[in-house]
């Protein structure tokens, strides 16, 4: 105690400091530019703005602007004594902090911590902590290293945070072919614990809970829960479009138990991967001191290695440029049937672009589109409607688009 007493120092709430969310930074990278600092992101939640304007009868400040928790330090290497924490970088649905931190031998090193408020922000929390680690234990140089993650012992609401290895980082788009190589290995080289797919916690894209916890002998079971449950989340945040309804139904009784089903019939398998599962550019930094490229902010679970990629077709990011596709077949080529291959790619676009419709609500209508667009398409090939049965066709005049902030590949 008396060390921890040592690393107070008398700051106040109104010295806290805001990043504009606006900014493409990505997380990891340096905050080059503070825009009205004392106001909060409009994206991140109130219980968020509360932890951060909490004073130190609450919080265990230290030298710099963001409130630290003992059971944040006690999670650091014995001896450990923060010398500073800040805000850092941004994050749409967390606030972020780096910890510079001088160990017992003297030496100094950095960490970066994410904090988020509620039962939701456990779940996040528990998530990344769990799917990070998992990836490390195969990849370890693909990741930075997780080291823990808990829950703040005092204050409300409820916080849960995550820590782990600081790297500074570029957020310049990743070579293709150090981060696809680097990707089809994590994919080959990774060994479910149970055979199975499915994870063991359950895990998160955004800040939306998929239902990746438990496990499932066939892909095919999984995927379609992970479909059905981000569908009926789609609904309930946007609202019944009963077009789209109709098209969904005959995807999950007809498209998917061909498609997908194929993978695992006439004597074909398919291996559980470790995925990354919300693979954008965003999510990934180049190491300014060596080149190496790192992933993070994971949605992690064994799935089929093709999922992984079903992300980089939506239109919205800029790694939807072809050369990444391409390059990662290279390195791991399409699973039999692979005549299917573009198909599959193309239904797992669909599970993106509706979990990002929950994810970005105000943003929904025209991926929702999209995915309505790629349903029919997929139904027309494999199980059409009767004639004069079908929903009608989206024409020109319906079309929604994205905003700049949310279309990464807008200049």
């Amino acid at each position: 105690m008396a060390q921890l007493a040592e690393m107070v120092r008398g700051c106040t709430p109104s010295e806290t400091r805001f990043i504009d969310d606006s900014q493409p930074l990505n997380e990891h990278t340096t905050a080059s530019s503070l825009v009205d600092p004392f106001r909060p992101p409009n994206n991140v939640p109130r219980s968020i703005h509360t932890l951060l304007d909490r004073g130190a009868a609450e919080a265990l400040f230290i030298d710099g602007d963001f409130p630290l928790d003992q059971n944040v330090i006690a999670e650091l290497p014995r001896g450990s004594k923060v010398l500073s924490a800040n805000r850092y970088g941004t994050s749409a649905w967390t606030v972020t902090a780096r910890l510079n931190v001088e160990l017992a031998d003297g030496s100094k090193t950095r960490f970066f911590l994410k904090c988020a408020a509620g039962e939701k922000g456990r779940i996040m929390m528990e998530g990344e902590f769990n799917g990070m680690s998992e990836i490390y234990k195969t990849m370890p140089a693909f990741v930075p290293k997780p080291h823990a993650w808990g829950s703040y012992g005092t204050g409300i609401p409820e916080t849960h945070f995550f820590l782990q290895q600081f790297i500074d980082m570029s957020d310049r788009v990743p070579d293709p072919n150090q981060l696809c190589s680097k990707l089809a290995a994590l994919h080959e080289k990774s060994v479910s614990p149970t055979g199975k797919f499915g994870f063991h916690v359950t895990t998160c894209q955004g800040q939306i809970p998929q239902k990746t916890g438990g496990w499932e002998d066939k892909w095919t079971n999984l995927f379609t829960k992970m479909l059905s449950h981000v569908v009926d989340l789609d609904n309930e945040t946007n609202g019944l479009w009963k077009e789209l309804d109709m098209l969904e139904k005959r995807i999950f009784s007809h498209v998917i138990p061909k498609l997908i089903g194929n993978l695992e019939r006439d004597g074909r398998s398919i291996k559980p991967s470790l995925i990354h599962g919300d693979l954008w550019e965003g999510n990934t930094g180049t190491c300014f001191e060596t080149g190496n490229i790192y992933i993070y902010d994971s949605g992690t679970c064994y799935a089929h290695n093709e999922f992984e990629i079903g992300d980089w077709r939506c239109h919205y990011n800029k790694i939807h440029n072809r050369v990444y596709t391409r390059t990662y077949l290279k390195h791991y080529g399409p699973s039999e049937p692979k005549e299917e291959w573009d198909d599959r790619n193309r239904m797992y676009c669909i599970y993106f672009n509706i979990i990002y419709s929950v994810n970005h609500l105000d943003q929904g209508t025209a991926v929702r589109q999209t995915a309505y667009d790629d349903m029919y398409y997929l139904i027309d090939k494999y199980t059409p409607f009767a004639e004069g049965e079908g929903p009608p066709r989206l024409t020109e005049a319906d079309r929604a688009g994205l905003s700049k902030e949310r279309d990464h590949t807008a200049a």
